[in-house]
């Protein structure tokens, strides 16, 4: 529990100028260039999937394992990395899986075996399962909490959404070299971050404060997990009814259940359940599961939109999409601003209504758009409610944590990012997919109409965050969970 003198000293943090070392400067850089890395990589494999598919000779069906596979390991594994690396030492897992992650990328740009390839899409996934809630805990243990924090926290947020963003262009220029490009592209930046990550990345000791050894929590965990999203992003394609889905969410939930027994008897459990009722930790956790969820589901519908019915190119694509990368892009040197003087539940709030009035507005589009008058304004209102809730949503679910339990936290808003977008995507998708126009045809109003049920989900998902971030909460044991009220 936050102790007074704890909160009289972040209340001081707060009006106090933030004056960073040059150390402290590049710790932040080398960890925000790995969550970027993260995200670019998603959005430029995603453009780069019609070449991949035609080189190798893959089907649609194929192709979507690269992309999921990646969120298969990603997803499965972020609880477990980000309670690791406080088990085991920040610094040391950040390295080891950040080293890893430039392996498998090296590979997979030289494979021409598609399972090989899918399997090291999978590898890079572990390995960011691990960069990701590590990098994020590195900075809530190094930076005070506070205006401190807040500014580190809003940078390191705003570098992993502008590097998914902005890895739409970076993808379709790299693709116009070869596909090959968007794997082989992170490797030198992957092993320069490493050296640096040697160089200015302090030295931590293991959390002796909870050193038990959880095997049986861990191995459950990690089997739960695995089991829970690979059901979700084969789901689409074995049918939601199917024998296969309905005993996969089964088994899932068996072992889930099973690491919750687990963890409510040994003595020293790998996650304390507890800490979902502390401060925003559950509301920003569901708040991150409805943001990141809308957006990836819009996304994907409105690629398809722009090149299936409008038949736009890749590149074309993403230069329509590059407004929302600038916007989150630019904000990073003001989020934190925007933080100390209104209030992270107050910009979580404004963002998720940005965005879903955003995706309503998409709803008015037909098959001869206007760029400006019709697509443009929810870019735009996508990019800003993006800048507004993510960085916030971030800062809310860790403040207040114990050092200890950091990546616990970041793990858990990591995993609520992934997962919900795995879940949300995964229904999108079955829409989509079972959504016949009836007429037989491919007309671009009929296959319009086949997309437009994903748009209505991604603003119903978008508008339920809202309604959960405006809930009241029921606990404050924070200075910012005293301010969210």
């Amino acid at each position: 529990m936050t102790s007074p003198s704890t909160l009289a000293r972040s209340a001081e943090q707060l009006h106090a100028p933030v004056s960073w070392t040059r150390a402290q400067w590049l710790l932040l850089m080398v960890v925000c260039t790995v969550l970027a890395l993260d995200g670019l990589d998603v959005s430029m494999v995603g453009v780069a999937l019609p070449s991949v598919g035609h080189e190798l000779h893959l089907g649609t069906d194929s192709l979507q394992w690269i992309v999921s596979a990646y969120v298969l390991g990603y997803g499965s594994l972020l609880l477990l990395g980000g309670r690791l690396a406080d088990l085991l030492g920040r610094r040391r897992i950040f390295l080891i899986a950040l080293t890893v992650f430039a392996s498998a990328s090296l590979l997979g740009g030289l494979v021409n075996d598609p399972t090989l390839l899918i399997a090291t899409r999978f590898i890079k996934g572990l390995a960011a399962a691990f960069t990701a809630p590590t990098g994020f805990s590195i900075i809530t243990t190094n930076f005070a909490e506070g205006r401190e924090r807040n500014k580190a926290l809003s940078i390191f947020t705003t570098f992993g959404a502008s590097g998914f963003s902005l890895g739409l262009v970076v993808g379709g220029l790299m693709t116009s070299l070869s596909w090959r490009w968007t794997f082989l592209a992170s490797v030198p930046i992957a092993v320069a971050v490493v050296v640096l990550g040697i160089l200015f990345i302090p030295r931590d000791k293991p959390s002796t404060e909870e050193s038990g050894h959880d095997v049986w929590g861990a191995v459950t965990l990690a089997l739960g997990m695995l089991g829970l999203v690979y059901t979700l992003v084969s789901a689409p394609e074995k049918g939601w009814g199917s024998v296969a889905t309905i005993a996969g969410f089964a088994i899932s939930a068996a072992v889930l259940a099973t690491f919750a027994v687990i963890e409510n008897r040994v003595k020293h459990p790998l996650i304390r359940f507890g800490i979902l009722r502390e401060g925003w930790v559950a509301r920003a956790n569901l708040s991150a599961i409805g943001l990141f969820g809308s957006y990836l589901s819009f996304q994907f519908i409105l690629t398809m939109y722009l090149q299936s019915v409008l038949g736009w190119s890749p590149l074309g694509m993403a230069l329509a999409l590059l407004p929302t990368g600038l916007l989150v892009a630019t904000s990073a040197p003001f989020a934190d601003r925007f933080i100390e003087k209104f209030g992270a539940p107050k910009l979580i709030l404004t963002g998720l209504t940005a965005m879903g009035l955003g995706y309503v507005l998409f709803l008015r589009v037909g098959t001869s758009p206007n760029y400006v008058l019709d697509i443009l304004p929810s870019v735009i209102l996508l990019g800003i409610g993006f800048a507004l809730a993510f960085p916030s949503i971030n800062v809310q679910a860790t403040a207040g944590i114990r050092d200890s339990e950091q990546g616990l936290a970041a793990g858990l808003i990591q995993t609520s990012t992934q997962v919900g977008a795995a879940l949300v995507l995964a229904v999108t998708t079955a829409l989509v997919s079972g959504h016949d126009a009836g007429s037989g045809t491919n007309s671009a109003a009929a296959m319009l109409d086949q997309y437009r049920p994903g748009l209505v989900l991604s603003a119903a998902v978008a508008i339920a965050a809202l309604l959960v971030a405006a809930s009241p909460a029921r606990r404050r044991r924070s200075l910012a969970g005293q301010t969210a009220g």
